[in-house]
């Protein structure tokens, strides 16, 4: 397969479908999943992955009230396309899709979906946390994993000719284990390569945020090219957000349309979307527009549209009219929703 060099890919964005101009991305969706596998090894070997999902249980499912392994699994390219087009006719355009080596990446399925739906998918590579990688990953060292990225995006990702066209998201946990650590570290030494953004899967902790960004400093490398996600299940005070924020990293918010209180990894209060448009507009007031992106990071099949969810379409048709309505200018929805993800997923 042939290797697409650094000066290739500069100044383009790269989708499953090949590099184009950053220009055509338009409303990007920064962080999804659109065929995924989250369960972890025990729930997969579990006989029993619950009930079939309708109208009538997918509530008691989302409040944890019926297990439901198989809600965490979506293989199937016809619902995945459905949901996609109903995005696109909310006004959205481009999706990033993060599921990482642990998470089963399925390559041809998502340039299938590309090409099926007109959508442009951006596809993640790297290595989600450490219960999800495979054994042989505990002897690889930094630059192994790092040689690894850079070929996934350089020249094919999970043994097929898709290119990955940002790496991750990059799992950690608090603590932080030894082996995500060498994977973040190899993450680093691929972004310095090619020239990709890194998005980072940070732990349920208020300051594993901040670690990761000392972390990235500590190595030299670009914060402004990496972005730290599901801030919204992580850091709920200010002075936290913001010092985190003055360090360099993009923020993400991406649980949108996640607004119940109840969150099955962690006890804690979810935001609803309008709390989290507040602390959006609390970072725009101390001058880091540019450092904001907003997802859903849909791997429920409870969240899809068919099942009773939200879907993806979720921040083009609801939140951005939301956004309007709390005084939110068309220039600052244009950065969060276009202009930052175009710069992040365009090579350097």
């Amino acid at each position: 397969m042939t290797r697409l060099s650094r000066e290739a890919l500069r100044g383009r964005a790269q989708t499953v479908l090949g590099p184009l101009d950053p220009a055509v991305l338009g409303p990007t969706l920064m962080h999804e999943h659109l065929l995924w596998d989250i369960r972890t090894p025990t729930m997969r070997a579990d006989p029993d992955q619950g009930p079939e999902i309708t109208l009538c249980n997918c509530f008691a499912i989302n409040y944890g009230q019926r297990k439901a392994p198989a809600n965490l699994l979506l293989t199937c390219e016809a619902t995945a396309a459905d949901e996609l087009r109903q995005m696109a006719r909310a006004g959205g355009r481009t999706v990033v899709e993060l599921s990482s080596g642990g998470l089963d990446p399925r390559p041809n399925g998502l340039a299938s979906l590309a090409r099926t739906t007109g959508v442009h998918i951006v596809m993640g590579c790297g290595h989600y946390v450490d219960e999800y990688q495979p054994e042989a990953n505990r002897t690889r060292d930094a630059d192994s994993f790092a040689a690894e990225m850079i070929d996934q995006i350089q020249i094919g990702a999970w043994n097929t000719d898709v290119r990955a066209g940002i790496i991750g998201e990059i799992g950690c946990q608090a603590p932080w284990t030894d082996l995500e650590k060498r994977v973040m570290q190899g993450a680093l030494l691929a972004m310095a390569e090619t020239g990709a953004a890194v998005n980072v899967h940070p732990g349920r902790d208020p300051d594993q945020p901040q670690e990761v960004a000392d972390f990235v400093r500590a190595a030299g490398a670009d914060p402004t090219r990496v972005i730290v996600s599901h801030i919204d299940r992580t850091i709920f005070d200010e002075a936290r957000l913001l010092r985190l924020a003055d360090c360099g990293v993009v923020i993400e918010f991406d649980l949108f349309g996640q607004e119940q209180s109840f969150y099955p990894l962690a006890d804690i209060d979810m935001p609803n979307d309008a709390v989290r448009l507040r602390l959006i507009r609390a970072l725009i007031a101390r001058g880091h527009l540019d450092r904001i992106v907003i997802s859903h990071d849909i791997c429920y099949r409870t969240r899809l549209s068919c099942f009773g969810g939200h879907g993806y379409g979720h921040i083009f048709a609801n939140v951005v009219p939301m956004m309007a309505r709390r005084g939110f200018s068309e220039d600052e929805i244009a950065a969060i929703t276009r202009r930052n993800p175009a710069r992040l997923l365009t090579f350097v």
